[in-house]
């Protein structure tokens, strides 16, 4: 199982249980809903924080492979050359 997977499963677990942890208090409704919207604000933040994190790591990792490929690239044509000329 992947770690997206077993991340998304804790995530959803985590949201369900707090919703329904909040239904079940004996609040006002104005508060539950009021929680329930701080909840989902939350919840919301973070998978954007987690997104963003993830994008990041991508770019990162795309940016030192295209480095690695250019520097492959111009070592190969350095010894081209140089084959060529001996």
């Amino acid at each position: 199982m992947s770690t997206g997977k077993v991340l998304l499963g804790v995530l959803a677990g985590l949201s369900a249980g707090a919703v329904l942890g909040i239904l079940f208090a004996p609040d006002k409704g104005t508060e539950t809903r009021r929680k329930i919207s701080k909840k989902s604000s939350d919840f919301r933040n973070g998978i954007k924080d987690k997104f963003n994190e993830f994008v990041d790591n991508v770019s990162d990792k795309f940016e030192s492979v295209k480095e690695e490929a250019e520097d492959f690239t111009e070592k190969s044509k350095t010894k081209f050359k140089e084959a060529k000329n001996a």
